[in-house]
Formats: C-alpha cells, sequence, structure tokens
C-alpha cells in the first residue's frame, strides 16, 4: 500500500461515517415527531342534526328550605306539666292535645268566681224587690225619694258587679283552657324540650316542643339584581313554576310555585329573595336544606337548538363545525342565545336539519374529511 493512497481512505471512512450518523440523527428526529395525518383519511367525530323546537328558559338560584311555618309551642300559665301526648318526629294535626297543666289551682279560681257571681245575683234580687216596694211607697209619700235614688242606684251597682263576675268568669275559663295545650298548626314535632313532670312557667324562653309545618314547604332563593326584571315580567304573566333541584346529584326533588318575590333588592350582595312552595309530599325536602330552584319564566318556541358542545369560540367569535354533503367541515359562524341543559339556542348561523360536529373539533380545520356518527348511536 502506498503512502499517498492512505490518506485517502481515511478521508473516506470518515465522510462514510458522518453520513451515517447524519441519516440516523434524520431518522431518530422523523420518529420523535407524529406523522402528519392522511388527507385521504377521514377524520372519526360525533355528530347531530340542528333541531326546532321549544326551549323553556329557567333563572336558576340557590336556596334554603325553610318550614312554610314554626311554632314554638309554650305555656301560657305556670303550673306542674302533668302530661305530654306527643312523640318528637310525630305529625301533629292543628287543635290535636299537645300537653296538660295541672289545672287544679285554675278550676277552683274559676268556682270561686262563679260562687261570687251567684252571690251578687242574689244580692240583686233583693235590692230589686225593695225598690220596687219603696217606688211604689214613694209615690204615696210614705217614703223619702232620697231613698228611693239610693235603692235605685244600689240595684245599679249590683247589676255592675254582675258583669264583672261574668267577665271574670271568662277570664277563669280562659286560663283554665290553657292548661290544655293544643297545637296551633299542622305540622312535625321536633325534639321535646321540657320533660313531664317539670314545672313550667309562661315567661319560660324555650317553650315545650317546636312544630314546623313542611306539608307544604317553603324554598327562599335569590336571583341576580339583573333578573328582577324577568321574574316580575313572568309573575304578571301568571303563575311562575319552580323545581327544587340537589346540589348533590342534581336529581328533581319536587315542584311547585313562586309564591312571592321580596319587596327590595339585598344592597349588599345585589340579589332579590324569591319565596317559592312545594307540595312535599314525599318529604323530599327538609327544613335547613341547600337546593337549587330553577324558575321557568318563559318557553322559546320554534327555535333552532344544537347540542351545547357543539358550540366553539374562537378568535372571531361563536362557531359550529358543520359537516357538508362531501364529508369536508366549515367553521360557521353562529349567534348563540340560551345554553341550558346541554341545549344551546341558535338565533342565526345555522337551519334546521344541519348537521353539526358535537365531538372531536381538536382534530378539525376548516376543509377536513370527517365521518361522522351521529350522537348516541
Amino acid at each position: 500500500m502506498s503512502t499517498r493512497s492512505r490518506p485517502l481512505r481515511l478521508a473516506l471512512a470518515c465522510g462514510l461515517a458522518a453520513a451515517l450518523a447524519g441519516g440516523a440523527y434524520a431518522v431518530t428526529r422523523h420518529e420523535d415527531q407524529p406523522a402528519p395525518p392522511s388527507a385521504s383519511a377521514p377524520v372519526p367525530v360525533m355528530t347531530a342534526a340542528a333541531e326546532r323546537g321549544d326551549v323553556p328558559v329557567d333563572l336558576t338560584g340557590i336556596g334554603t328550605v325553610t318550614p312554610f311555618n314554626t311554632v314554638t309551642i309554650r305555656s301560657r300559665v305556670d303550673g306542674a306539666l302533668q302530661q305530654v301526648l306527643f312523640h318528637e318526629g310525630q305529625d301533629i294535626a292543628k287543635g290535636a292535645p299537645i300537653a296538660v297543666i295541672d289545672p287544679r289551682t285554675y278550676e277552683a279560681a274559676l268556682e270561686q268566681v262563679e260562687a261570687r257571681l251567684q252571690q251578687d245575683q242574689a244580692a240583686l234580687a233583693n235590692t230589686q224587690l225593695i225598690f220596687q216596694r219603696d217606688a211604689k211607697l214613694g209615690r204615696d209619700a210614705f217614703v223619702s225619694q232620697q231613698t228611693v235614688d239610693n235603692e235605685h242606684s244600689a240595684v245599679a251597682q249590683l247589676e255592675a258587679q254582675i258583669a264583672q263576675d261574668r267577665a271574670a268568669i271568662e277570664t277563669a275559663r280562659t286560663e283554665l283552657s290553657y292548661t290544655q295545650i293544643t297545637a296551633p298548626i299542622d305540622g312535625r314535632a321536633g325534639l321535646r324540650l321540657v320533660d313531664e313532670g317539670n314545672i313550667v312557667h309562661a315567661a319560660d324562653p324555650t317553650g315545650l316542643v317546636v312544630l314546623n309545618q313542611i306539608h307544604p314547604i317553603a324554598v327562599i332563593s335569590t336571583l341576580p339584581q339583573s333578573d328582577v326584571a324577568t321574574i316580575r315580567a313572568a309573575l304578571a304573566a301568571g303563575p311562575v313554576a319552580a323545581r327544587a333541584v340537589s346540589r348533590e346529584d342534581g336529581t328533581m326533588l319536587d315542584t311547585g310555585s313562586v309564591e312571592i318575590i321580596d319587596n327590595e333588592i339585598d344592597p349588599k350582595s345585589g340579589t332579590l329573595r324569591v319565596k317559592s312552595t312545594f307540595a312535599n309530599r314525599e318529604d323530599r325536602l327538609w327544613p335547613g336544606q341547600f337546593v337549587d330552584v330553577r324558575l321557568r319564566v318563559a318557553t322559546l318556541t320554534g327555535v333552532v337548538t344544537v347540542p351545547a358542545d357543539a358550540v366553539q369560540r374562537g378568535p372571531d367569535g361563536p362557531f359550529v363545525y358543520t359537516v357538508g354533503a362531501d364529508g369536508r367541515v366549515a367553521a360557521t359562524p353562529v349567534t348563540p342565545g340560551q345554553i341550558a341543559e346541554g341545549i344551546a339556542v341558535i338565533k342565526a348561523g345555522i337551519a334546521e336539519g344541519q348537521e353539526v360536529v358535537v365531538q372531536g373539533q381538536y382534530r378539525l380545520a376548516p376543509g377536513v374529511t370527517v365521518r361522522g356518527k351521529a350522537q348516541g348511536g
């Protein structure tokens, strides 16, 4: 081997090594980058057709379930709690007995004023006889006029005393009736606050038990002040339906109607309080519970709707991917209206029956061919 050929072979070997290294680098970079999608392979997407129909308009607010009426049962007289006639958690009808206070003191007081009435009635009868006799004698001048006038005054005083006795009897009967405590409303009893045998007083702050009326029941919810005009217009048009929805899983708890809206907006929160009533026949609403309240204030008739997932946001505003007859998609600008419960109202941009992409938009661009599958299919 000549000395001149050795440097040539060395240069050729270095060049071949560099070429192999460059090829390996290119292969590595090619494998690291995702392959561009084939122009002939359609992109699988989920599609749906735009529909025309009636869409309800709801206002949603957070509400607190409250009893329709709440009454703390207290004794109106002092005495020993002789009997407790209810069970905790029991449904109590209006007028049903709840408790009995020892009535003996009040029975004696009633008998005392009744006896006083009989005494005054007897005195009145005697005084009237004397007055009638002396009035006849006075006409013949056998009795002075002063005596007749005095006896007439005594009769009037006794008549007034009898009227006072009758009023005292009514008062005593009322006091006696307070020893029989009855329910003033239909409601459910809470925990018993006083046990049988204790001395209770009319001034006791706690009472015997609390009754909550839960059939029907009320929910106090709030709406932002921007919705005040809408709810007022709906109430002016007729009854407004209300739905109580669980905040945990979105299940429907009960349906009712709006009872009243508050007469002022809370300046601290900028919200309006709304009271709705529910029959609550299944006891699915409980005092103190937090729920979502949906108020149906209007119904949009004959509007075009699409699934809410079809509406996308771009630099130029909302749009949807529509699928043409050739299977290619186009970004169609739309004017969306109400979007609620997975349905979007489209005011302008697409027509009824037009196919739109609901899922898979992240792989799309205008002009891309798609292979659509109907939503739910």
